[in-house]
């Protein structure tokens, strides 16, 4: 499927003679001259790293937001997310996505776009693959569940549990625990929780991983809804954003059958936000020319959409909560879910000994109901299942 017009990554690279260049990078590591050659002045560059709690020596050939990445993804955390719902559960089949899938297309597409804008790709992923680590079984609707649990101490939030995980709960290290990840990528994440109490804006890096996020979840929240039966491709069509995708594939095929229509105008769905995101941003920047990414930080810019995609999309996402998110199939399984998960806690909370051994110790440190917030939280949807049948059903 040909795009609306060519879209040409923004140009950033250092035209100066060879022999500058050469002078000016003899005393940069690998990372460091390409990094010099490839992103923008207002990307984050890894040696501009404020470095990690835990000081180490740097890598012969990784920089430390490609080792970032690699700690996540080889966390357990990271891992458990494949057995974690995106939106639908698993006895709804198994084409839809889990938390895993959709976080590989968020940094797919979140990688996709930053490398046409300049910015730091490894960083960009980093941050992707953990945005939603700390997601726990059954989605929001169990953040919601595990939240009012522990309303009277502090509540629970997945991103605040992302940070918990990287910083406490996952074990790298003889010395200490935790991942040890950089100063970038566990602020990222802690912009992610109230992003209204700062007037500063977070990297560039950590906006584009947002607005991944959200063009992930719009396409293929309509796809798998649309897959599933909940919705029809006919139903939607009321919507600008599915109108204009399915007159741009028409335009282009003449023949397709239903799931090849489907599939195709999910396709549009990305294409089009991905592109527009690019032009729109991509041009503000260079107009801007910002020094550094300091300078980009502490501007009024935020990368995003132009005002009419941005209220197509709304449109959308007020559509896929009414009929998709609140459709009667979703709301039985979720309240079920909720309510196994709220008599797990009040289980564990009765009876601190039904935690594994090896979770004693914490639950001495934290307390009894934070660690019973903790542990549900870190469960699969099955696993939480397995335990709920034996801890309170035949109990």
């Amino acid at each position: 499927m040909s795009t609306a017009g060519p879209v040409r990554p923004l140009a950033y690279l250092n035209h100066n003679s060879h022999q500058e260049k050469q002078l000016a990078t003899e005393s940069l590591t690998w990372v460091d001259q390409r990094e010099q050659m490839l992103l923008a002045p207002f990307a984050m560059f890894s040696n501009q790293s404020r470095g990690r709690i835990h000081p180490e020596t740097e890598h012969a050939y990784r920089g430390p937001f490609q080792r970032d990445r690699d700690r996540i993804l080889h966390s357990s955390a990271y891992r458990r997310l494949s057995g974690k719902m995106q939106v639908f559960t698993g006895e709804m089949g198994d084409y839809h996505r889990t938390r895993l899938t959709h976080t590989q297309e968020v940094a797919t597409i979140a990688r996709t776009i930053g490398r046409a804008m300049g910015l730091n790709e490894d960083l960009i992923e980093a941050l992707a693959l953990m945005h939603d680590i700390g997601h726990p079984p059954y989605g929001h609707a169990g953040e919601d569940a595990l939240n009012e649990c522990a309303a009277n101490f502090g509540g629970f939030s997945h991103n605040q549990f992302a940070l918990t995980i990287a910083t406490e709960l996952e074990f790298r290290f003889n010395e200490f625990s935790g991942l040890n990840l950089t100063h970038e990528v566990l602020t990222g994440q802690t912009c992610r929780i109230d992003k209204e109490k700062t007037d500063q804006r977070p990297l560039l890096e950590v906006q584009l991983v947002d607005a991944a996020d959200s063009t992930t979840y719009d396409a293929h929240d309509t796809d798998d809804a649309i897959k599933l039966g909940l919705v029809t491709l006919e139903e939607m069509e009321s919507l600008e954003i599915i109108r204009e995708s399915i007159s741009h594939v028409r335009q282009h095929y003449t023949s397709l059958n239903e799931e090849l229509m489907r599939k195709a105008v999910v396709h549009r769905l990305i294409e089009r936000q991905v592109t527009a995101l690019i032009t729109y941003c991509g041009g503000e920047l260079q107009s801007r020319d910002f020094a550094n990414a300091g300078d980009a930080m502490n501007s009024d810019f935020l990368i995003g959409h132009n005002a009419e995609l941005g209220e197509q999309k709304q449109e959308l996402e007020r559509f896929l909560y009414a009929r998709v998110y609140r459709h009667p199939r979703l709301v039985t399984v979720r309240q079920r879910g909720q309510a196994h998960l709220k008599e797990m806690y009040e289980r564990y909370c009765q009876s601190p000994e039904l935690f594994p051994q090896k979770y004693q110790a914490r639950a001495e440190k934290i307390g009894i109901r934070r660690m019973a917030i903790e542990y549900i939280a870190g469960m699969t949807d099955r696993f939480c299942e397995d335990v709920h049948q034996e801890i309170v059903l035949q109990s």
